[in-house]
């Protein structure tokens, strides 16, 4: 029989706090809900034929948005986005 003892148990515990209150602390950024938040494009790169970077600013916070927009027809999905912010 494997013991484990109470310490690694409440370390793992604590470990999963952290990560389920940090999934459920704020719903992940989309480009929609950037832009009826008042979000401004203010930079955008085509890094490749079937992914581009677009770079959102907003007058109210001193910080940065970047989305990665991934178009792939082979997908489900075929549009992929992953927005993120830049402190």
């Amino acid at each position: 029989m494997v013991l484990i003892s109470s310490r690694v148990l409440a370390s793992a515990a604590a470990a999963m706090a952290l990560v389920g209150s940090a999934a459920r602390a704020e719903p992940p950024l989309a480009i929609e809900t950037l832009i009826r938040g008042g979000w401004e494009v203010t930079g955008y790169v085509a890094v490749s034929d079937n992914r581009s970077l677009i770079l959102f600013k907003h007058k109210e916070h001193s910080y940065l948005v970047q989305c990665s927009v991934l178009i792939d027809v082979m997908r489900n999905p075929r549009l992929v986005t992953y927005c993120y912010e830049l402190r």
